[in-house]
C-alpha cells in the first residue's frame, strides 16, 4: 500500500478540512413535494451516497423561493420551516462520514416545467400541475414555446438578492458545512451573465461589469449570512457553446472578482443556455470540461472543481495531481455506484487510514483481497466473503 495518491489528500478550505478531492456533485432528484421539505427518500437516498466514501457530498439544489423552483417536486430553502428537515439531512451525511454541502438555487426562466420523466415540458392551465410566473434578466423565453419570462426589475432583484441572503442564514441553520451557489446552467444568475439571454441597457446588462453584477451581488448577501469560517463555491457554466455566447475569457475575468469576494472555489461546468436545452444526453469524452477548470486555476490562482463525465479513479486521480483541478465532482456515476470513492480508493492502492468502508463491509472485503493475493479460494475463507 501507498501513502494517499492526490485524489486522498485532504483539502482545507477556511474552517473546514474535506477528508480527499471527491465531491458528488448536486444533482436534482425532483422527489419533494409542493412544500419543498426533504422526505424519507432524501434521507435514505444521501445516507446511502455518504457512506460511498467521499470526501463532500453537496445535495441537490434548494430554491431560495417557491417560483425560484425547476419543477413543483423540488427542495427548497425559502422558509425557517425547512431547517428542521433540512438538518435531519445534515446529521445522516455527516454520520456516513462525508462534509455535509448544498446548493442554493434560482430557476429563472428554465422553472414552472414537469419533472424529466414527465416530459420537462411547461406547466400549463388546466394540466395537473399550475404553472407560476417565471422571472429572468430580459423577457425572453428560455426554449421555444416556453413561458415568456417577466425581466427582473430594480425591486425584484432587492427582494432577490434577500431572499438569497436568508437562504444562506437558513442552510448555516442546518449546518451545511460547504455552499454552493448555482449560476450556471441556463438558470437565473446564468441568465444575466450571458449576453444570449441578458438584452438589458441599464446597469445589470450590457457590458460584462454589467451582466456579472447581479452574481457579485448575490455573493455579497449570501456572505453577509454564510459564517466567515465556512466555504462558498459557484457553479459557473464557464462556456455558453454557442455563438455570441459567454466565453472561457469571461469566465476567466469573473474568477478573478469571485476570489476576492469570498469565493474559495469555482464548480466548473458548461451549457445550459439555449434552444439546444433538451434531456437529451450528448456522448463526450471523460473529463471534456476539466480544462476549463485547469485555466481558471492557473490564470486566477482561484481552487476550482472539475465536473462532467469524470468515470474513472486513474482520470480523477491525474486531474489533481497534475494540478488541473482542486476538486473532482462525480454525480452519474455515484448514482450508478454509490461506492465510486471507496473503490477508487482501493484501485489507487490507497493507505487503510484513508478508506471508509463500514466495518461490516469492510472486514470480509480485507478478508477476500487477503485470500485472493494468497491464492485461496474466497468461498474458504468463510463469514461473508462470497
Amino acid at each position: 500500500m501507498t501513502d494517499a495518491p492526490h485524489l486522498f489528500a485532504p483539502l482545507a478550505l477556511r474552517g473546514v478540512t474535506l477528508p480527499n478531492r471527491i465531491v458528488i456533485s448536486p444533482m436534482q432528484q425532483y422527489m419533494a413535494g409542493d412544500d419543498g421539505v426533504p422526505t424519507g427518500f432524501h434521507r435514505q437516498h444521501y445516507g446511502r451516497l455518504a457512506l460511498g466514501g467521499a470526501g463532500l457530498l453537496v445535495t441537490e439544489a434548494l430554491a431560495v423561493v417557491p417560483e425560484g423552483r425547476v419543477t413543483r417536486h423540488d427542495l427548497g430553502v425559502w422558509s425557517d420551516d425547512h431547517v428542521p428537515a433540512l438538518a435531519g439531512l445534515v446529521e445522516e451525511i455527516a454520520r456516513s462520514g462525508a462534509v455535509p454541502g448544498t446548493q442554493l438555487i434560482h430557476a429563472g426562466r428554465k422553472g414552472s416545467v414537469s419533472r424529466p420523466w414527465e416530459g420537462y415540458a411547461p406547466l400549463h392551465d388546466g394540466g395537473g400541475d399550475r404553472p407560476w410566473t417565471t422571472v429572468a434578466a430580459s423577457a425572453v423565453p428560455a426554449n421555444p414555446g416556453w413561458h415568456v419570462p417577466v425581466a427582473l426589475d430594480a425591486d425584484g432583484i432587492a427582494r432577490l438578492l434577500e431572499h438569497y441572503a436568508q437562504a444562506a442564514r437558513r442552510a448555516a441553520a442546518a449546518g451545511f458545512r460547504v455552499l454552493n451557489i448555482h449560476a450556471a446552467h441556463g438558470y437565473l444568475l446564468h441568465s444575466f451573465l450571458s449576453p444570449l439571454a441578458n438584452r438589458r441597457d441599464d446597469a445589470w446588462g450590457g457590458d460584462f461589469d454589467g451582466r456579472i453584477r447581479l452574481l457579485l451581488q448575490v455573493v455579497e448577501a449570501v456572505r453577509s449570512q454564510w459564517p466567515g469560517d465556512r466555504p462558498l463555491m459557484v457553479r459557473l457554466s464557464c462556456v455558453d457553446d454557442q455563438p455570441g455566447g459567454w466565453s472561457l475569457d469571461e469566465s476567466v475575468a469573473l474568477a478573478r472578482r469571485l476570489g476576492p469576494a469570498g469565493v474559495d472555489v469555482v464548480d466548473c461546468s458548461s451549457g445550459g443556455l439555449g434552444e439546444r436545452t433538451t434531456t437529451r444526453m450528448v456522448r463526450r469524452p471523460e473529463g471534456y470540461q476539466v480544462p476549463y477548470a485547469e485555466r481558471i486555476r492557473a490564470e486566477t490562482g482561484v481552487p476550482t472543481m472539475a465536473v462532467g463525465l469524470i468515470t474513472t479513479p486513474d482520470f480523477a486521480d491525474a486531474a489533481v495531481r497534475d494540478g488541473r483541478a482542486d476538486l473532482v465532482a462525480i454525480g452519474r456515476e455515484a448514482l450508478h455506484d454509490p461506492h465510486w470513492p471507496l473503490r477508487a480508493a482501493r484501485a489507487l492502492g490507497v493507505d487503510d487510514r484513508f478508506e471508509r468502508w463500514p466495518p461490516s463491509w469492510g472486514w470480509w472485503l480485507d478478508k477476500r483481497e487477503r485470500a485472493a493475493r494468497a491464492g485461496v479460494p474466497a468461498e474458504s475463507t468463510g463469514g461473508q466473503a462470497r
